[in-house]
């Protein structure tokens, strides 16, 4: 992920990538000799005394966000992190306020952000021409749980890990969530209440493969009322067989509908309108190109104007994600409120 943030920020005019900090110094030599990047640290205390930057772009381990991005933000940096923003609400709430006090930019990396179809259905919910929204439908799915379409999970840490709470992993909820539940509110609304459901099946004998228990959660199916009174189900999950990466949106209102599905498209999107609500059909719209996260960061700090999605937009996300396990374990619905 750092190299693809390392690529993107290049590509911008006006905007020079100066140093990498990475506790393994040595794999960060190797990088930033591969992107011409002129200086490394091997922590951010040093990086902040010896290195001349307006901007840092946080991407070490989830655990690590807060820590790294409070002293970024305590030296008058901005700041673009990658999802999640914290483990916790708790951090992410610190971690917005830290920004708010510090008067910087700062923006958390919700990469489907860049697509156009969504900002286009955004769009049509904010200026109503959906009418009042009813219904909102939402689905992550990803298969490699039954495919090698990225590899064998079975022998591989890269995926191994992603199952096991003891190896950190918050499971399907935890890994997408944050990305699932921005897609779906992003354009519909803020959620009021939740109610979540998290399923774990059996993979090995035992549970286990190794030191790894196979214990995370594999499917996540969310019910959700927004503050407008309208119902919203969002689910994800791994066993989505024929589906490596995709994300499909409804949105259903009281004057129109719009969809779209990602792996179709990034640009198009189908809306049902006027004298077509009647006849049940749907007319294809291609979405105008949008800004990119990083592009929008630069340009926040150009202009001096806020962008989103800001922390404040994180921290929402994660305190949706924290009721959700807390809305399983108990078996009931949490209010937001």
């Amino acid at each position: 992920m750092g190299r693809h943030h390392i690529r993107r920020f290049q590509e911008l005019n006006g905007c020079q990538v100066v140093a990498l900090c990475d506790v393994q110094r040595e794999a960060a030599r190797e990088l930033a000799d591969q992107h011409q990047v002129p200086e490394v640290y091997g922590n951010v205390t040093d990086l902040i005394k010896n290195c001349q930057f307006d901007a840092a772009s946080v991407v070490v381990p989830d655990r690590f966000h807060t820590v790294v991005t409070l002293e970024l933000l305590e030296a008058g940096k901005h700041v673009l992190c990658e999802k999640p923003l914290a483990e916790n609400y708790a951090d992410a709430q610190k971690m917005t306020e830290a920004a708010r006090k510090a008067g910087t930019i700062n923006m958390i990396n919700l990469s489907y952000r860049d697509l156009p179809n969504l900002q286009a259905v955004a769009g049509l919910c904010r200026s109503g021409e959906l009418g009042d929204i009813r219904h909102v439908e939402a689905r992550y799915y990803q298969s490699w749980l039954v495919s090698k379409a990225w590899g064998d999970w079975r022998t591989s840490e890269t995926w191994l890990w992603r199952l096991s709470s003891e190896h950190g992993s918050k499971g399907v909820l935890g890994d997408v969530g944050v990305h699932i539940v921005d897609f779906a509110t992003f354009p519909a609304g803020h959620l009021r209440r939740i109610f979540c459901n998290l399923k774990t099946f059996p993979k090995a004998k035992g549970d286990r493969i190794g030191d790894y228990a196979l214990d995370a959660n594999d499917s996540a199916t969310i019910f959700g009322e927004l503050e407008n009174g309208a119902q919203a189900v969002i689910h994800t999950t791994r066993w989505a067989t024929g589906h490596n990466n995709d994300l499909t949106l409804h949105v259903y209102g009281t004057k129109g509908a719009a969809r779209l599905d990602q792996r179709v498209s990034d640009r198009e999107y189908h809306v049902c309108l006027g004298a077509n609500i009647d006849a049940a059909e749907w007319e294809t719209v291609q979405a105008p190109q949008t800004p990119s996260n990083y592009l929008r960061f630069v340009r926040s700090i150009e202009t001096g104007q806020p962008e989103q999605p800001d922390f404040a937009r994180g921290a929402e996300v994660q305190r949706v994600l924290d009721a959700c396990f807390v809305s399983n374990e108990q078996q009931a619905s949490v209010a937001l409120d």
